[in-house]
């Protein structure tokens, strides 16, 4: 017989591709992955694990079995949250990871709201950036994870495991210093933009990869001169005319120093979603926060 145990460990193998990586997020040593694995090999009667360096790999009855694997693992989350809710009726804790734009304009809002709608809920929320919450959620770690797409730019990997729920869409907008002769204009062609030093976010924001796509669409690679993720950052260094930038719109206090205009088309766009697992996907306390979620996005001005 399997051991739900093991697959779990099979999945997390699979997910961060390393025995080191995986006895991390399970809490345990890599010698008790390898033991796990070795035992499920023995259950199943199949070679799940092939070596390549330092590295392992899947083998195809591995690949086969993950199948399986995951809408065990999906049912056996929903028999815990049944029993769950059987004992504590509506009562209970979700954790939502969330970037900091979020937090502020949507999640501590709705936390808020949930206070009075919904007060058998207890929301703990912490801070990551999109592609960090995801990680986390498919950990299980959390339970909820705002994250974001980016027009233009490759969408995350569909995972069957996840279900997706669109919040708001942002579009960036540009940020020029009081004197740039674009301020005088109501909208900005990107190309007004092509000879100007630019602040820009670090290597690896993906904010930076839609600006540089949009621009390269322009017809123009950006001159880097300044770096920062902090967005007043951003602003205040444009208002002081060393630069200009494009970012979010929602990103920028209601008051800045720097002239923020919206672009002409086309206009790069961040989609933000809300994302859960699939399994817990009807559980009445996320479909509670689900709903306050997009209420308070639905609220939001660009």
């Amino acid at each position: 017989m399997i051991e739900v145990r093991r697959l779990r460990v099979l999945r997390a193998l699979a997910d961060h591709g390393t025995v080191t990586a995986a006895a991390e997020v399970l809490h345990l040593t890599p010698s008790a992955v390898s033991q796990q694995l070795a035992a499920l090999e023995s259950e199943v009667g199949q070679e799940l694990l092939e070596r390549r360096g330092r590295r392992v790999a899947i083998t195809s009855a591995g690949r086969l079995l993950l199948t399986h694997a995951d809408t065990i693992l999906t049912e056996v989350e929903r028999a815990e949250d049944a029993m769950r809710l059987y004992a504590d009726g509506t009562n209970g804790e979700l954790r939502i990871a969330s970037f900091a734009t979020a937090i502020s304009l949507l999640v501590a809002p709705s936390l808020a709201r949930l206070r009075d709608t919904t007060p058998g809920l207890r929301l703990v929320v912490q801070d990551a950036e999109g592609h960090q919450a995801l990680t986390q959620l498919l950990d299980g770690e959390v339970d909820l994870a705002v994250t974001v797409e980016h027009r233009g730019s490759p969408r995350p990997t569909d995972d069957d495991r996840l279900t997706l729920t669109p919040l708001y869409a942002e579009p960036f907008v540009a940020v020029l210093p009081p004197t740039h002769p674009a301020a005088a204009s109501p909208t900005v062609d990107l190309t007004a933009l092509a000879t100007d030093d630019w602040v820009m976010t670090s290597v690896g924001n993906p904010i930076r990869d839609v600006v540089l796509l949009a621009c390269e669409q322009a017809g123009f690679q950006p001159r880097i001169v300044h770096t920062s993720d902090d967005f007043r950052s951003v602003a205040a260094l444009c208002a002081a005319n060393a630069g200009v930038s494009l970012v979010p719109r929602l990103t920028l206090p209601p008051t800045t120093p720097a002239v923020i205009r919206p672009l002409q088309p086309p206009t790069p766009t961040r989609r933000v979603l809300i994302a859960t697992r699939r399994a817990r996907a009807d559980h009445p306390l996320i479909t509670a926060t689900l709903k306050t979620l997009a209420e308070t996005a639905a609220q939001l001005e660009f």
